[in-house]
Formats: C-alpha cells, structure tokens, sequence
C-alpha cells in the first residue's frame, strides 16, 4: 500500500486537483487500482452552505457527502466513485475530535493539536488504504504551504513519511512565473516555497513546475539542485488546450515513473495503456462542427458549474462536435431582452441554485424555449422553473410558484419535502446522493439512457408537488419519472417538443472523460440538427 500526498505552494488554484487525478489515471492506465481523497484546511464542516463564489460548486458523491469541486476532476478522470472518506475538512477533523471527547474517549487527557489533531488526521488519510481495496492513495492537500490552516496537515504528513519508511511520497506543485517586464522567468518562489515545506520537516521527493511556457533544461536542473530533488523528478506542467491533456504531459515528462521509482517499484514492470483516453482526445480534436449552449444561470463563475460544463463538453466530443458554451446571466433576462439574447443558440440549459435572485429570468427564459421549441435542459431548480413556468402559462395559474420562493402562494406546484419541514440546522440536512428512479417506457427521458430503473444524485429540498400532477399531465407535461419508494416526480418531459427536458436530479455528477451520460449526449444530439 502506498501513499502519495500532493501540497502546492506560492499561489492556490495551480491545479493540484488537475495533476492528482491525472497521476492516478497513468497509474490506473498501469492496471493499479487507485482512489484520490482532498484535505480542505478550512473550518467549514462541508463545502454545503458556501456561497460559490467562494468555493465553486458543491459536489454531491453518491453516498450523500457535499464535498470538494476537486472529486468531481477524480471522478470525470478516473471512473471511480468517491464517498464522504475521500474528503474531509479541518472542520470534520474538529468535530470527530470534540465528540470523542465529550464522550470521555480520552479519558482525562488534555485536548491537543499535536497529537490528538495531528493523530485524527493521519487515521482519515489512512483510511481508505486500510480498506484493502487499492494499491496508491493519493492524497491532495488543499491551500498552500504556509498558510496557518495547513499546518496540522503538514505536521501528519511528516509524522507519516516516518511512519511508512518507503511506502509514502510526496509531491510539490509550485509557480514559475514570467516577469514580462525583465524578461526572465524566476524559480525563487519555488525555492522559498520548498524551505517552507523542508522548514515544517518534510522533503518533497517530486516537483511539479506550473508555468505559462516552456522552461529551459537548465532552468529546470537549478531548481533539483536548490531544492534537493533529483534532476529527473523536476516535471515541468505547462499551460494545455484543455486539461484533459494533462495526463498525457505528465506521461511524457516521467511523473509517474518518477512515482513507482520513489515507492521501489520498477516502472518497466508495467504498460501504461491510454488507448481510450488518446480516441477521447482525437475525437476532441478533430470535431469541426459547433453547438452553442447557453447556461442560463445566476452565478457569474465558471467554476459554480463546473460539472454541467465538462457534462456537455464530454457529450459534444462523443458527438463529434464541439461545445461552445456561454453563461447567460439570469438577473438580465427580461420579456424584451429574451429574444436577442438566447436566439442565436442552439439549446439551453436552465441551471441550479437555491434562493429567489435570478429565478424570474429562469422563467422567462424556461417559457421563450417551450414556445419557441429550443432543446432545453432543466436541473434541479431549473426543472422546478419549467415547471411553475408550465403552470402559469400553460395550466392558467398566473400566481403559480414554489414555496421557496412565495411561502404564501396559493398554488404551490413546488414544495417543501415533508421530511424537511421540521429541520433547524441547514448543513446535511437536504437530500443528497443516490436515489433509484424509475423512467416511464417510451418516454423521452427513457429511450435517451436506454434502460427504465436508473440511480442519479440529488441536492434539493423542495419537490413537484404530486397534487398538481394530474392537471400537468393533462396539459401536455409528462411526469415521465419517479422514485419507486415516495414517488416523488423526478422527471418531467414535454413530449411534443424536439427536446424538453427537466430533471430533479444532478445529472453532471455522474459523467466522466470515458462514459459520458447519456442524458447530455442525448440532449447534444438533439442540438446537431439545430447546427448542421
């Protein structure tokens, strides 16, 4: 069992997360069995109640944990399924520890940083090796080196490194940049950035160089010289087209022969087989034709949904186009506006989200796509959008909404779960992670995943209220798929439309580089027409 722990340095967002699942795809494509887990340093018990803007997205693994935006890159790159073990905060950390002491676990001891902390970390990071199941852990230590909170994270870190004498390496991403004005890219935050690390007592055994260009040979033999690092574990990580070359980049400069070399194992032993992988990004490649896809939405940030965007983007490349997307800002959407600013696309998605800002926009837009017969993707609220739109405009109930937004509305077509009703506390407490849904035959929704009982993940409170389902039905909106257990409506469709399409669910957590889902491929086929 080895354990592989990724720190970066000088900057935050260098792309530990990128360069973590793409080490453990070349070790997979090496026949290894493999799991990615993140350590975040903030307080925060989980990434649930942050805006955005602050984290990205939240992403919801199929045990109901709301983690990192970071496993869904494992997940896209690796095929594998994380849980709530692959990701853990400083606030979870905390927590496990206060509630063994309330319960007297310690049995009088004074409450530590060093060892209980630094001793509750360590048994998180070993966890998932203790399962038996993998050959390499690799462990990415959110933040950079340096900053306060990461400091028990270090601290376990090289408790481990003597702990497992040769089954542990370490892996530092840093920044070289460019100083434009001089002329000169500079390696001396690099250098001050391993001090930092060697400073807290751990010696990175690889680094990982992130540049905006190519650096010199000699350049690149400084750094192993000043930092105590062998020449040809100094991996240079430039900028690529699309991230899911990476992998590809980091095989050409050795890092994971670099890896097996440092855990005592003989890299010729094994093959590295991409084959898939190179047919993804040939297919990528060569797609001339173009569909533009507007994500009609309120968060002004790429990274708030990250994983509806690489959805559509694997979709699109599996259809032998490329995926032109653009965020359509929610709030700017009006009757008059609507027109200029969503026709010339050739579908749209309405987004998710919570609160009332933006959500008159996402009616607008949800009722300019139905009338004018535009392929339209609606997930979580944005299905519930599609909904109180129908409502209005279809069922003739003008003062139709959800009792998120209008606890006094008379026609509450969405509603509050009953299981939810009662709850204080906001973190955890929605319904998260997998749940069975069954299709209706011959729906759209059915014909497009090709089977009938199929499990996605969820993120919600509120529900199609099943009291208005008959009405809906009636009017032309199908209720096409529902939880065999409650029969909450999971699924509503417009059948006479070319592609009409709301979804309870979170579709974009379960695609990935190699099995695209098929609702996103369907509904991107569905574009074509619209495009050739």
């Amino acid at each position: 069992m080895k354990y592989i722990f990724v720190t970066g340095g000088v900057v935050s967002s260098l792309g530990k997360g990128i360069i973590s699942a793409s080490l453990a795809r070349l070790l997979q494509s090496r026949g290894y069995r493999v799991t990615i887990q993140k350590f975040d340093p903030y307080i925060n018990i989980d990434p649930g109640t942050l805006n955005p803007y602050e984290h990205g997205e939240c992403y919801v693994t199929i045990d109901g944990q709301e983690t990192d935006l970071d496993l869904g890159h494992y997940e896209r790159f690796t095929g594998i399924r994380t849980t709530r073990a692959n990701n853990i905060t400083t606030g979870r950390i905390y927590q496990n520890v206060i509630e063994r002491e309330r319960r007297g676990d310690y049995l009088g001891h004074t409450i530590q940083v060093i060892p209980h902390i630094t001793d509750e970390i360590k048994r998180n990071m070993l966890a998932l090796g203790r399962t038996g199941e993998f050959d390499f852990v690799i462990t990415e230590i959110g933040g950079t080196v340096g900053d306060i909170e990461s400091q028990p994270f270090v601290e376990a870190i090289r408790q481990l490194r003597w702990d497992l004498p040769g089954d542990t390496v370490c892996i530092h991403l840093t920044y070289v940049p460019f100083i434009k004005a001089a002329g000169e890219l500079k390696t001396k935050p690099t250098q001050h950035s391993v001090a930092e690390l060697q400073s807290k007592g751990v010696q990175p055994d690889i680094l990982v160089l992130r540049a905006e260009r190519d650096l010199p040979a000699a350049l690149l033999a400084k750094v192993a010289s000043f930092c105590n690092v062998d020449r040809e574990c100094v991996v240079l990580s430039v900028d690529m087209p699309s991230i899911y070359e990476v992998p590809l980049g980091m095989q050409q400069q050795g890092l994971d022969t670099a890896v097996l070399r440092k855990c005592g194992m003989n890299p010729a032993d094994t093959t590295a087989k991409l084959n898939d992988w190179l047919d993804f990004l040939h297919r990528r490649e060569h797609a001339t034709r173009e569909v533009r896809i507007a994500l009609v939405g309120k968060y002004d940030l790429q990274d708030a949904y990250k994983s509806i965007r690489e959805s559509l983007s694997h979709a699109a490349t599996y259809n032998d186009f490329r995926a032109r997307i653009e965020f359509v800002n929610s709030e700017h959407i009006t009757e008059e506006r609507v027109a200029d600013m969503l026709s010339a696309f050739d579908g749209v998605v309405i987004c998710p989200g919570f609160g009332q800002r933006g959500i008159e926009g996402k009616l607008v837009a949800a009722r300019y796509c139905r009338e004018h017969d535009v392929p339209t993707l609606g997930i979580c609220l944005g299905m519930q959008m599609m909904v109180i739109e129908y409502a209005r405009n279809v069922l003739g109930l003008s003062d139709a909404s959800s009792s998120e937004m209008d606890a006094q509305t008379p026609h509450n077509v969405i509603d509050m779960m009953a299981d939810q009703k009662n709850l204080t506390q906001l973190g955890g407490t929605m319904r998260l992670g997998g749940y069975e849904c069954e299709l209706k035959p011959g729906s759209h929704a059915a014909k497009a995943y090709g089977e009938l009982h199929i499990v996605e993940r969820h993120r919600h409170r509120y529900e199609f209220n099943s009291q208005y389902r008959a009405a809906f039905e009636e009017a032309g909106m199908q209720c096409v798929g529902e939880n065999p257990q409650t029969g909450l409506v999971e699924v509503v469709e417009v059948p006479s439309h070319r592609w009409y399409i709301g979804v309870q669910y979170h579709p974009e957590y379960s695609s990935t580089v190699l099995r695209p889902h098929p609702l996103f491929y369907d509904f991107v086929s569905a574009l074509k027409a619209s495009a050739e």
